[in-house]
């Protein structure tokens, strides 16, 4: 057969121009959030909550992303240092546009707010008696936890602490208020006074909104730093304040943890400290700060102007949050969906003998986390239960999970834990539950050197009728009680013998120096993972024939190994049709002529975080359905200890399928990236067309509580993206 000219055409399908940057992804997916925030369709309250959030996240990829690419820019003898300049320039560009449309969002945001009577007062907008009312309040509440440091004449200087609001002040200081060093005299003015710099920390224990006037009809707030800037005289008596400003830092904290086989609770503690002392990577401040403030202070903190980030909004947009819980808000937020019990769940009776007649699946939020922790519990009292197994990633500040385990072994069981210290941002909290677990009488162990474990599993073994018998549960998600209640997550109860001989291997593989020869059902190594990921797609490649071609269906947070990307490209080029729903990081760019005509990509942003991995594969027919703990991230297919595991219980799967349906019908919070990289959007005109994935789900789950276990399936059409008018 003679070959068409696509096909003789060699590509590279790693060409960088196949591929968009991740860390400018990201903030692509940072600023779908933001528009969550600036939506007027969102409730008010809702959209503050949005606007929160993307502060928040900026702040963990200024600490985290932007850190690494300034380490290699500032290491002039890695190959990489002139691309990592090239990048923090991109990036600089791109969050500064995006600080400036979340500054306008929060502005328009606080004016429906004051519409509705709930204003967040400036301070020269106020009168005298509300003046007074408030330097009394500071006086008695506040003023005595400030401290004010003489910046200049301290050595050493206090160390900042990274994402703490400060107030700076530019005094004009009595020469005899100063503090000499070695008796040496200060340069003084003519009168006789010297202009001195001055930090106040704003107390981070003490709200940042200050009620200045509550009626039935007004519930009017000031700012705490607002609040401080203008009663600071009291903190500096005798000193002008000739100007002022509202800063935060942000340090590097992408910290590389060494391991070592002794005291490695202690390694990780003492890395989680070295962040208190490394390099600013951002510095915020108000607009129109005060030239000779915004000087010293870039001076001081060894920044850019690149690295300058001014606003004329509330600096720490987190307080939004804050804002957003205010009681009177209430009607301006979701309407509540609560959790309802699980469907496959309903009269189920005993749960052991419920899990051996089939599989459970649990669809988070919209089904309750309780029967996981039920279990648990269960186990914990059960004397027919000998052991139980369990990974705890990320956790809530008051775990029932950790107290089950707690009392597991404090009955007497074999209880192992495996808590993954290195979990970003939560290893102070994870020493403090392996020194609650080891206290107990649990068997706590780190995970494997070089590896981190991000697999979610819990294992229980029983004793039933003089043989053992085991319980698994799988899952997308982190064991965490409150994360379940805002996370979209999948997690699979079964009994399966080859699943749960493989999940007792992988705490071997974990506990001892065991050498797994072979897995039954599940992909664990990443090695193993990565292969199989791509072997299931070249397979779908080798099945698909122009009369029956080959289909993909994947939902993840991220994709970026390029591994991955190219072998989907291929796919692509061979006629697989190919279906992405990914939350956030996509570097792959579909729709390129000859390279991925075939591959669409959404993106679902709502009330909700979708947080499940669900891979579909049509295998000629013969389909496949698996979830996972890991994404398509270099860093899950190499670097960490995950799980792949198939769903076989065929009404389960079909469940499964279901969501993926619906999840690719959504046209109202999702949106479709182009070959540009631009994420566009088109909301039917007409009601009755539209669908919203997640509404869907909440009113399937509360409907399934009146109908059978496995309710029939409603299969929604697939909806193309249409064009913008």
């Amino acid at each position: 057969m003679r070959k068409t000219k696509t096909e003789k055409k060699l590509v590279d399908l790693y060409d960088p121009k196949y591929y968009i940057p991740r860390d400018l992804s990201w903030l692509e997916f940072n600023e779908r959030v933001l528009l969550e925030g600036l939506n007027p369709q969102v409730p008010l309250a809702e959209r503050l909550n949005f606007l929160a959030i993307t502060g928040s996240n900026l702040d963990e990829f200024f600490k985290v992303r932007v850190a690494a690419a300034r380490q290699i820019a500032q290491d002039k003898n890695d190959a990489n240092s002139k691309a990592a300049e090239d990048l923090l320039e991109k990036i600089s560009k791109s969050a500064h546009t995006l600080v400036e449309e979340q500054s306008k969002g929060i502005a328009d945001a606080l004016g429906h707010l004051s519409e509705i009577g709930i204003r967040v007062l400036r301070y020269r907008d106020m009168d005298r008696k509300s003046k007074l009312y408030l330097r009394s309040h500071f006086e008695k509440n506040i003023l005595p936890i400030l401290s004010s440091f003489a910046v200049d004449d301290l050595n050493p200087m206090p160390l900042w602490t990274s994402l703490q609001l400060i107030v700076a002040l530019y005094l004009r200081v009595p020469a005899h208020l100063l503090q000499y060093k070695d008796d040496e005299p200060a340069t003084e003015s003519r009168d006789g006074y010297v202009e001195k710099l001055a930090f106040i920390p704003v107390p981070t224990q003490l709200s940042r909104l200050v009620v200045v006037t509550e009626t039935e009809e007004q519930l009017d707030f000031v700012m705490l730093e607002h609040l401080i800037v203008n009663n600071a005289d009291l903190l500096c008596p005798g000193c002008e304040i000739l100007s002022h400003t509202v800063f935060r830092i942000t340090r590097d904290e992408d910290v590389a943890i060494e391991e070592t086989p002794h005291n490695y609770a202690q390694q990780v503690h003492q890395a989680v400290q070295s962040r208190k002392r490394r390099d600013v990577v951002r510095l915020e401040m108000f607009t129109r700060s005060d030239k000779r403030i915004r000087e010293r202070l870039m001076e001081m903190m060894n920044v850019t102007e690149q690295e300058v980030y001014e606003s004329s909004m509330p600096l720490d947009v987190t307080v939004l949050g804050e804002l957003a819980r205010v009681p009177r808000l209430a009607p301006y937020q979701y309407e509540p969906w609560a959790p309802v019990p699980p469907a496959d769940l309903t009269d189920a009776g005993d749960i052991y003998e419920r899990i051996q007649q089939d599989d459970v699946l649990l669809f988070h939020p919209y089904e309750q986390f309780t029967p996981v922790v039920e279990l648990l519990e269960k186990a914990a009292s059960d004397p027919d239960v000998m052991a139980i197994k369990q990974t705890l990633y990320r956790t809530s500040g008051n775990s029932p999970i950790v107290k089950a385990l707690i009392k597991a072994a404090n009955n007497g069981k074999e209880v192992v834990v495996l808590v993954e210290l290195r979990a970003r941002f939560d290893e102070e909290r994870n020493i403090r539950w392996t020194e609650q677990l080891e206290n107990a009488g649990c068997h706590v162990i780190y995970g494997i050197s070089g590896f981190k474990t991000h697999a979610k599993a819990m294992l229980i073994i029983r004793r039933e009728k003089g043989r053992i018998q085991r319980y698994v549960h799988l899952s997308t998600g982190n064991y965490n009680d409150k994360t379940a209640k805002l996370y979209s997550d999948i997690g699979l109860m079964t009994a399966n013998r080859e699943i749960t001989a493989d999940v007792a291997a992988f705490f071997n593989l974990l506990t001892g120096y065991s050498e797994c020869v072979g897995w039954n059902r599940l992909t664990v190594e990443p090695v193993l993972l990565k292969r199989k990921f791509i072997e299931l797609i070249e397979r779908e490649i080798t099945v698909s024939t122009p009369e029956q071609p080959g289909q993909i269906r994947v939902k993840l947070n991220s994709l970026e190994d390029r591994d991955v990307i190219e072998a989907l490209y291929r796919a692509s080029r061979k006629g697989v049709k190919i279906d992405l729903n990914i939350r956030g990081i996509c570097c792959l760019r579909p729709g390129i002529a000859g390279i991925s005509d075939n591959i669409r990509v959404t993106s679902i942003i709502d009330r909700y975080l979708e947080h499940s991995r669900i891979f579909y594969f049509r295998n000629g027919g013969d389909e496949e359905v698996y979830l996972a703990s890991a994404d398509w991230m270099t860093r899950n297919l190499e670097h960490r200890l995950e799980i792949l595991f198939p769903v076989l219980s065929p009404p389960q799967k079909q469940r499964v399928l279901h969501f993926l349906d619906v999840y690719f019908s959504d046209n109202v919070k999702a949106r479709w990236l182009d070959a540009k990289g631009e994420w566009k959007s088109k909301m039917p005109r007409n009601l009755a067309d539209r669908v919203r994935a997640q509404e869907v789900f909440h009113l399937e789950a509360v409907e399934a509580q009146s109908q059978p276990i496995h309710p029939p399936l409603r299969y929604i059409p697939l909806v193309k993206p249409k064009e913008d008018e």
